[in-house]
């Protein structure tokens, strides 16, 4: 149960901060870099509890690296989207209003953006957070949060940047995007969670 308060947690002040960001002032530097920090702090703070997921992709790809129990993913996706609903929830309270949903243009272009920089995040935190190579060490906050705010840089203004199913859900709630779009976040980003769990166990074949 611990577990899964800590990804609850750490879930939720990642889409609080994307709502309180992003519905107020939807372009500019500074939502890309709260939400990079956030996700940064609420790694470093629960990631020895549940190992900081905060993204069902995340948890998809620590899963097929082989350092999650299948009994553990359903529970881990359940409290990730509860929270993105309830920080949704949340955010409008606190910021009086929801957004104007992005219109995604160029579907195939929002489906490549959201499975490469979720393959990107995945990669890098199953490589930094879950490997043997990087055990103990003090950056994996660091990396996994700056994935995230250098991809949402390179291609939020195509897919909205989401890389991660619980914020387009949370994102959607919020009126963010539009419910009718979410499927592309959804099966880019678990497609991306995949390949990321894959491509591990290639690289690293006796990293069991």
């Amino acid at each position: 149960m611990r577990k899964y308060i800590a990804e609850f947690i750490g879930t939720f002040f990642l889409v609080l901060t994307v709502g309180c960001t992003v519905i107020p002032a939807p372009a500019g530097v500074i939502p890309a870099l709260a939400i990079g920090a956030v996700l940064m702090v609420m790694i470093f703070a629960g990631g020895h509890i549940s190992g900081g997921h905060f993204n069902p992709a995340v948890t998809f790809a620590v899963f097929i690296r082989g350092k999650l129990l299948m009994k553990d993913v359903v529970p881990y996706w359940l409290a990730q989207i509860a929270a993105g609903i309830a920080a949704a929830l949340v955010a409008m309270f606190l910021v009086g209003k929801s957004g104007a949903p992005m219109e995604i243009t160029n579907v195939p272009a929002a489906f490549v953006a959201e499975f490469l920089f979720t393959f990107a995040l995945a990669y890098v935190v199953v490589n930094c957070a879950t490997a043997k190579g990087t055990l103990d060490n003090s950056f994996y906050g660091l990396a996994i949060g700056f994935t995230v705010l250098a991809g949402i840089f390179a291609v939020g203004s195509i897919s909205g940047g989401a890389f991660n199913p619980a914020v387009a859900i949370g994102a959607a709630v919020m009126k963010l995007v539009n419910f009718r779009d979410i499927w592309i976040h959804i099966v880019a980003e678990l497609a991306g969670g995949f390949l990321a769990g894959v491509t591990f166990k290639f690289l690293n074949p006796t990293d069991i």
